[in-house]
């Protein structure tokens, strides 16, 4: 009984310095997802209706960054960046790069799957009313391909969520590292390495549950 209340002492010890590190945590997912969407979104189009010498190097791109694993692509980013740019770049930009990259690769494929799940028809019917290609997209294709894109797309920003976790390997104090340094300070891993796993939890099973619930919502409205 001891051991558990002198072990929650310490959790309770760390709070402050989770608290900020789970702040960088949130700020660098959420420039992320803002990233990857607009890059994912912009690309899906152009690979879905662009033309064959624009949808060659998209695809090859998202299926390039999709097959490199997370933590390789930071290191990749991190250290060979600088060497070919001839400069240095701070470590939340690298880490912040190649999160977005990764993301808007997935990004890419969730938009691609959502607008070729429209039928070739609605986009021909509207080109047939004289509608500018602009507007088939934001009158008649984009509102129906939006109910299939946001359930994968609320997916991918847990992934964004747990992937900046590998930041704190290039130095940046997020959560984990927050986490680490108060180890350090109380010798105390597990209590603390717990509360990280439950602040993650919560976040990813919010995100979980909201993804379940749009995607029973718009089938419901298919019905």
């Amino acid at each position: 009984m001891r051991l558990a209340a002198d072990m929650l002492d310490k959790a309770l010890y760390g709070l402050p310095f989770l608290w900020q590190g789970l702040l960088v945590s949130l700020r660098a997912a959420a420039i992320v997802v803002a990233i990857s969407l607009f890059v994912g979104v912009l690309f899906g189009i152009a690979i879905t209706y662009g033309p064959r010498l624009l949808a060659w190097p998209i695809r090859a791109f998202s299926d390039i960054i999709r097959g490199i694993p997370i933590l390789v692509l930071i290191f990749v980013i991190f250290y060979g960046l600088p060497v070919a740019i001839g400069g240095n770049i701070g470590n939340f930009a690298a880490g912040i790069t190649a999160l977005a990259l990764f993301s808007s690769a997935q990004v890419i494929e969730i938009c691609r799957g959502a607008l070729q799940s429209i039928a070739p028809g609605q986009m021909e019917a509207a080109k047939a009313v004289g509608l500018t290609f602009p507007q088939r997209m934001a009158y008649v294709i984009l509102p129906q391909a939006v109910r299939r894109f946001l359930p994968p797309w609320i997916n991918s920003v847990s992934d964004a969520v747990k992937g900046t976790a590998l930041l704190s390997l290039v130095g940046i104090v997020d959560l984990m590292l927050a986490i680490q340094q108060v180890i350090g300070r109380t010798y105390e891993a597990l209590p603390l390495y717990i509360v990280g796993a439950l602040i993650y939890f919560v976040i990813n099973y919010s995100l979980s549950s909201l993804s379940r619930l749009l995607e029973a919502r718009f089938a419901y409205m298919r019905e």
